[in-house]
């Protein structure tokens, strides 16, 4: 079953062959069991979208029947372009019949492509942990793996604690592996589940295992429990493991999972595994790499690591001196890949020209055609330096960077300004003496073209879903146009300590009619500024999108639409 792909390299008419490797991502499952992490059901599709447009062939999404989340998440799957959504599980209980074991059941039924069963290949564990003997172990093995060919869907069994289990019993544990094979599993997986397995055991291993299994079915999935992961999973690919499992961001339990931020560039732009092997992940979509880990950074609240390998701030950051000097000159001196190949962006002071490139690129992706000399990408430029140094953080706002590029190139209409709101935060005895607290959010607001404001009132159950709520209440003839908005993510970060502390509000909207999310930004000291600020670019986005006309109003070049000209 392995795939190929014929290639012209060299010169002349000289051709080979790459071998195809898979990626398979565990994030919203693996990645589910670190310390602190708890993904919504919103989180989970967000993630499975990003993952799908990166290139990834398979997106795990969880273990439908374990926990509400996954359950819902299973029920209504996200719709991928090309990514084989996973269902993940367990083996059938021994002494049970596949019909007769609710968990595999559940699997079973689940909305799945393909399906990832577990089960311990240590004979250690299958005594202590499982209490069966190891042929009841095999026999559920077969047994489970059957019964997911028969549904139709791509089998897969992880084996879990495979290279302590080799080392303990060799024979057992490739038992497991040939089980799981001979059964018709697509894919059976190599699990370090310690993480304690260094490469050139890893090395080894493999090596002996794809005597008894073809290498283009053998996977590997890795823990960071000695900071090897990676090297680890590389080892396996060199080895003869075709499909490689790991998260973004290397999130994981304990110590987390193989790095795919970091093992994805490294297949791509590393000639001895460039010239061997090809995946789904083109060039093009490699440079979303970048994008994809703050994604996921803004959607656990956390600050992106500034030293993480290929995607952090300061992965091609380069300090004034001879280095820099080198830079100038030729960035290969200090670069092992162009940092543009990854998303991201060399951060060497050289000239005004600095980023300007990458500020056009994201105009033309984003379908605002301007010229490559016109002046006002420099002040664009300017005002986004600006503003990141305040503590805003657009790659994961796109629609307030949208706006901001709009604003400055000069077409923006100002479709209304709030004069001023007012937020009410009450604690009190409701009328059966329960304690409780209310908000209450007043918003007056000008339409342009109108003489009289529109004042809107309304309650929520806290002080921004109020003033979300009062603001899209009422907005007058622009109100068909955010009829079906909703604000479904509500994320704060704070960005400096002490009593003056900045905050950082980012906003997920959805557009219930048209499906379109979008996020914004909004930074202040007062909190409840900062999420205003954040709600107004939403409004403003949807409009902009919309191509809402706009009566008596000029366009503002270089001002806010909707500003909130007295709160």
């Amino acid at each position: 079953m392995q795939e190929e792909a014929a290639v012209f390299c060299g010169r002349g008419d000289v051709m080979t062959t790459k071998e195809r490797l898979y990626l398979f991502d565990t994030t919203l499952r693996d990645g589910a069991q670190t310390t602190g992490v708890d993904f919504s059901v919103e989180d989970k599709r967000r993630l499975a979208r990003v993952l799908d447009d990166m290139g990834i062939d398979y997106v795990e999404g969880g273990y439908p029947g374990a926990n509400d989340t996954d359950t819902a998440f299973f029920d209504d799957p996200p719709e991928l372009s090309s990514a084989v959504f996973t269902a993940f599980g367990m083996t059938k209980r021994a002494g049970r019949s596949v019909s007769n074991d609710p968990g595999l059941q559940a699997i079973l039924q689940s909305k799945s492509a393909a399906i990832c069963l577990v089960a311990k290949s240590w004979d250690y564990h299958v005594r202590v942990a499982l209490g069966i003997s190891n042929e009841e172990n095999l026999e559920s093995v077969a047994d489970s793996i059957r019964a997911v060919v028969a549904s139709g869907r791509e089998a897969m069994l992880d084996c879990e604690h495979f290279f302590d289990g080799y080392k303990g019993n060799r024979d057992y544990a490739l038992a497991v592996a040939r089980t799981a094979y001979d059964a018709g599993a697509r894919w059976i997986v190599l699990c370090d589940t310690n993480g304690g397995t260094l490469p050139h055991e890893v090395s080894s291993i493999v090596a002996d295992v794809v005597r008894h299994v073809p290498g283009d079915r053998l996977g590997i999935h890795t823990h960071n429990d000695t900071e090897n992961a990676v090297a680890n999973t590389l080892m396996a690919v060199r080895a003869g493991c075709r499909q490689i499992q790991g998260t973004l961001n290397g999130l994981g339990e304990r110590c987390g999972n193989a790095n795919l931020t970091s093992i994805i560039p490294t297949l791509l732009l590393k000639s001895e595994f460039a010239e061997r092997f090809e995946t789904r992940v083109t060039p093009a979509r490699l440079r979303m790499l970048t994008h994809a880990s703050r994604v996921l950074d803004e959607i656990l609240n956390r600050a992106p690591s500034r030293h993480a390998p290929y995607v952090g701030e300061s992965a091609f950051a380069t300090k004034a001196g001879i280095h820099a000097s080198a830079i100038a000159k030729d960035p290969d001196t200090y670069e092992h890949v162009a940092p543009e190949s990854v998303g991201n962006q060399r951060r060497v002071l050289v000239s005004k020209q600095a980023g300007r490139s990458n500020v056009l690129d994201v105009l033309a992706r984003l379908g605002i055609n301007v010229d490559k000399d016109d002046e006002r990408i420099a002040t664009l430029l300017d005002a986004v330096k600006a503003r990141e140094a305040q503590g805003y953080a657009f790659e994961a706002a796109e629609a307030s960077f949208e706006l901001l590029a709009r604003r400055i190139l000069g077409n923006v209409p100002r479709f209304f300004s709030v004069d001023s709101f007012r937020v009410m935060v009450e604690r009190r005895h409701n009328a059966r003496g329960e304690m409780v607290t209310v908000s209450e959010a007043i918003v007056k607001v000008f339409v342009n073209g109108d003489q009289e404001p529109l004042w809107s009132v309304a309650e929520g159950n806290g002080p921004v879903n109020a003033l979300d709520s009062a603001l899209r209440k009422d907005l007058g003839r622009y109100q068909k146009h955010i009829q079906g908005v909703e604000l479904v993510d509500y994320k704060v970060r704070i960005l400096t300590g002490g009593t003056e502390a900045v905050t950082r509000v980012l906003v997920e909207s959805h557009d219930t009619v048209s499906g379109e999310r979008w996020f914004t930004v909004g930074v202040s000291p007062n909190i409840i500024d900062a999420s205003f600020e954040a709600l107004l670019d939403s409004i403003n986005y949807k409009l902009v999108r919309d191509n809402a006309v706009v009566d008596h109003a000029p366009l503002m070049a270089g001002a806010a639409s909707g500003d909130c000209v007295n709160s």
